[in-house]
């Protein structure tokens, strides 16, 4: 009986022990269920928050400007182009044509004041006489000299002046002589007109008395001899008195004498007044 009772008691005492465990078993499983179901419910609410906010921080993106690197900052750089096919090449477009250089500017010209005094030696570009020409008229004429100042080309050989006639008037019939005279007015140089102011070139003819006299003296004798040949001494005076009247009328016929001064004529002017040039 007591040995009954032993077996009894010890299988009693292992059911116990087994329930015990079975419960144990069961309360950590159901504990470790428990924790998982709890990450599971964390896990979901997480994903819902990720996914309402991902539009807001997406947009956020797409909205920020671009900002270009910093100075410094290196660029990755760019891969080679690709090689086209040899094949079918692409038309490549010429270089553009440099462009022309820019002609060196001229230098500034000194600063120039021509005083009064200086001589202005030219040559007539076309002849004046008193026969065609008159007071007024204009004329042309080339500087043959330069003029220089402090060692300096002032004004050129071969720049342009211009003058006019101041007086052109031929001999009388019996008496006086012809005289034609010329001054400067301006030059032009560089584009420019620059007037002046200088003495006149005056040229005055010979006398023609010589010439009447002797008109009238011929005329004179030869009706004397004439006369003296026809009627004698009366003759001879009565022809002389008629031919020194025809002389005289000859002299008075052809008496004007003319003046001229010819193309390529040296002639140097004075001038009266300074230019700045």
């Amino acid at each position: 009986m007591d040995g009954v009772t032993a077996i009894t008691q010890l299988y009693g005492n292992l059911a116990s022990e087994r329930m015990y465990f079975l419960h144990r078993s069961s309360t950590s499983l159901q504990t470790t269920n428990h924790l998982r179901i709890g990450t599971l419910v964390a896990l979901t609410s997480t994903v819902r928050k990720w996914i309402g906010i991902a539009p807001l921080l997406l947009a956020a993106a797409c909205s920020k400007p671009h900002t270009p690197p910093a100075v410094g900052q290196s660029t990755p750089a760019q891969p080679p182009a690709a090689a086209q096919p040899a094949g079918n090449p692409e038309p490549v477009a010429p270089p553009p044509a440099p462009e022309p250089e820019a002609a060196p500017s001229a230098p500034a010209r000194a600063q120039f004041l021509i005083p009064s005094g200086t001589t202005l030696h030219v040559r007539l570009d076309s002849g004046v006489n008193t026969r065609r020409n008159h007071a007024g008229d204009g004329f042309s004429a080339t500087l043959s000299r330069p003029v220089t100042l402090h060692g300096e080309t002032a004004i050129p050989a071969g720049t342009r002046f211009r003058g006019h006639v101041t007086e052109a008037a031929a001999s009388g019939r019996l008496k006086g002589r012809p005289v034609l005279a010329l001054t400067l007015d301006s030059f032009r140089l560089e584009g420019r007109d620059f007037p002046l102011h200088t003495s006149r070139v005056e040229r005055v003819g010979p006398p023609h008395k010589k010439r009447n006299a002797f008109l009238i003296g011929g005329g004179a004798g030869l009706g004397a001899a004439i006369g003296a040949i026809a009627g004698g001494g009366k003759g001879a005076a009565i022809g002389g008195l008629a031919g020194a009247g025809a002389g005289t009328a000859g002299a008075a016929a052809t008496g004007k004498e003319q003046l001229a001064i010819p193309a390529e004529s040296a002639l140097i002017f004075t001038m009266r007044s300074p230019v700045r040039l």
